[in-house]
């Protein structure tokens, strides 16, 4: 009896343990906490992520933002386009290349960026309840060690 067409057999405990497993969960539970802490704001995370890119100066274009959050082109143009209704960005032709447009926080999406540390704090916070500093810094060195792996991944599905 042939083996290869029966689907793989995941040993739960197996998954439990696995580090992308534990990341995405961790991932899923902030991001899901922080969605509703947002909700109050009415916005989400997603646009959320991108006041603070904008704010601290990280970002400046559609691309840079899609980039930088990972996500595709499409879903960074909803986003933006939620958020200029919202007249919280707008979209200015940039000086040195006129195929360009920088995007800036309004007066209003200033405002709203400055209330956002304090709601991610807050959420952090309780997320993080139990963690000594040194935990926490650990952790930071740990994943800004697998975030400067990005262009080892990117090369990778470039090749595929």
């Amino acid at each position: 009896m042939s083996t290869e067409n029966q689907a793989p057999v995941f040993d739960s405990q197996m998954v439990e343990e696995s580090v992308g497993y534990l990341l995405a969960r961790s991932k899923t539970m902030l991001s899901r906490s922080i969605d509703e802490a947002l909700r109050r704001l009415d916005i989400t995370h997603a646009q959320g992520s991108v006041f603070m890119l904008l704010a601290t100066g990280k970002s400046s274009t559609a691309a840079e933002l899609a980039r930088d959050l990972f996500i595709d082109s499409a879903a960074m143009k909803r986003t933006l386009d939620k958020l200029e209704a919202k007249g919280f960005i707008e979209r200015v032709l940039s000086d040195h290349d006129k195929r360009l447009f920088k995007l800036e926080l309004t007066p209003e999406g200033k405002a709203m960026a400055a209330r956002l540390p304090a709601i991610y704090t807050e959420v952090l916070d309780i997320g993080f309840t139990g963690f000594s500093p040194e935990e926490i810094g650990f952790l930071k060195s740990l994943l800004r060690k697998l975030l400067a792996n990005r262009p080892l991944l990117e090369s990778m599905e470039n090749d595929c």
